[in-house]
């Protein structure tokens, strides 16, 4: 793929908004299949890589170690990506589409590659495997995931079509990750098996390469004709000088990371809390995570019709604060008493009750982690001239990918200072291990939005530039 330097102007750029309807819709839901294979692959890692790790032979604070350089990496790689797709001006397609497309089928190997049990016993060997790999599969990720995200500022200056299409691509991925789920629990046959991995590796990388193809066909017509970014000439120090001078893209970045680190510490410790702290059977474990992700689609939803009639920020407010009292009532939540049938015993019943309506609430809340602040990154990026939006999406996503290797690393090296083992069955792990794993599933989640929130608090609803008149579909 070519790449140049001066890229054209944005003069004869066709608005999203501009399109007939039916074209319209076509291009949002072409937008929402990006996210279905990404997600699917982005959900597989959040939930299962670390206990895949550990279950591998990796002492915990190794598996940590191991998911989190692998996301560091990935976090290196954005402002690389985002630049050379910014560069990537003349290309017919469109700076983004060439970049989604040569990259698919590589991406859905890596991702495959991924869940492979090295038959190799020494534990340097697997962790320097896991490592490659890991490196590999990321930065095949963000040559599709960058470019696509960038999209969204570049096909509609419209702030309810920016919704909309960040809308259809969280219900693409939530989608893919309630798929991922019940892939797992059926292909997974025991969590603490490495081996069983492997299938559910393969057909999801399979769904990666399709989705994305079929994202970038789809996107082609309106790619090609949309807002392209601004030749812009200067240092890395002065692009970096500009994005942090950008007040409001500061607020949106450290919504989108205090939001993000919540939920993928959530999702990374869900397989240990649920099985180990609430004694849930290891089958039920597994599926138990879709009421999460189901009701995760219905608040995307929700909050989108929230964010169109009251705003963006209220949107927030009311999601922030169901996805608190998800997070407290982790904290008092019962463990189901083993020696009873599960649905059977009233007792269990009850408890298993409490359980899924605690994981409906948080799903409903934590939505917003998914729409709220890649809604308003648009509104961030139209307060610079030249709009370069590969730029400030490689930002946002390298400083969430940072955040997030380092609380998955930490909560590997917490669960071995803990006193975590593997090998140990529920009902013999240590007190100081139960503690640290509902801490990380209930209170330090909760802490971490009450802060998203307040760095809120100043935000100005409402775009930079004029807002066009809402479109109906």
């Amino acid at each position: 793929m070519s790449t140049s330097t001066a890229g054209p102007s944005a003069v004869h750029a066709v608005d999203l908004a501009d399109l007939p309807p039916g074209r319209r819709q076509r291009t949002l839901w072409a937008y929402g299949l990006g996210d279905v294979g990404t997600g699917m692959g982005a959900a597989l890692i959040g939930f299962y890589l670390l206990r895949f790790y550990v279950a591998a032979g990796l002492p915990p604070w190794l598996a940590g170690v191991a998911y989190g350089v692998g996301r560091l990496w990935d976090a290196v790689n954005d402002p690389i990506v985002g630049w050379l797709s910014d560069k990537t001006s003349h290309h017919p397609w469109g700076p983004r589409i060439p970049w989604m497309l040569w990259s698919a089928v590589p991406l859905g190997a890596a991702m495959a590659a991924m869940w492979w049990l090295p038959p190799w016993p020494s534990v340097a060997i697997k962790f320097t495997l896991f490592l490659v790999i890991s490196v590999i599969a990321n930065s095949l990720y963000t040559c599709v995931n960058l470019p696509y995200t960038a999209l969204a500022a570049e096909l509609s200056s419209d702030v309810h079509l920016r919704t909309r299409l960040n809308t259809a691509r969280f219900t693409g991925s939530i989608l893919a990750t309630i798929t991922a789920a019940l892939l797992a629990g059926i292909l997974v046959g025991n969590l603490g098996d490495p081996s069983s991995y492997l299938p559910v590796g393969l057909v999801s990388g399979l769904i990666i390469s399709a989705s994305t193809l079929a994202c970038g066909i789809g996107l082609l017509p309106a790619a090609r004709r949309c807002q392209k970014p601004t030749s812009g000439s200067g240092t890395t120090r002065r692009l970096l000088r500009r994005v942090i001078r950008n007040g409001r893209f500061l607020m949106v970045l450290g919504l989108y990371l205090l939001l993000w680190c919540s939920l993928q510490l959530m999702q990374a410790v869900s397989l240990f809390f649920l099985p180990v702290v609430l004694q849930v059977p290891e089958g039920v474990s597994k599926l138990i995570l879709l009421p999460f992700m189901v009701s995760s689609l219905a608040g995307l939803w929700l909050w989108s019709a929230v964010a169109r009639h009251r705003g963006r920020l209220a949107a927030l407010r009311f999601g922030g604060t169901l996805w608190i009292a998800a997070c407290l009532l982790v904290m008092v939540l019962q463990p189901l008493n083993p020696g009873l049938p599960l649905f059977a015993s009233p007792q269990n019943l009850l408890k298993l009750s409490a359980l899924v309506l605690t994981i409906v609430l948080a799903g409903v809340g934590a939505s917003t982690a998914y729409l709220i602040p890649w809604s308003l990154l648009p509104d961030a990026i139209d307060a610079d001239p030249e709009k370069p939006a590969g730029q400030y999406s490689a930002w946002m996503v390298l400083a969430q990918k940072v955040c997030i290797s380092a609380v998955i690393a930490l909560l590997g090296v917490l669960l071995s200072a803990s006193g975590y083992e593997e090998s140990l069955a529920a009902s013999a792990q240590p007190a100081s291990a139960l503690t640290a794993i509902r801490l990380c599933m209930g209170l330090i989640p909760a802490v971490l939005v009450v802060l998203g929130l307040v760095v809120m608090r100043r935000w100005p609803e409402g775009g930079v530039s004029p807002q066009r008149q809402s479109l109906e579909s």
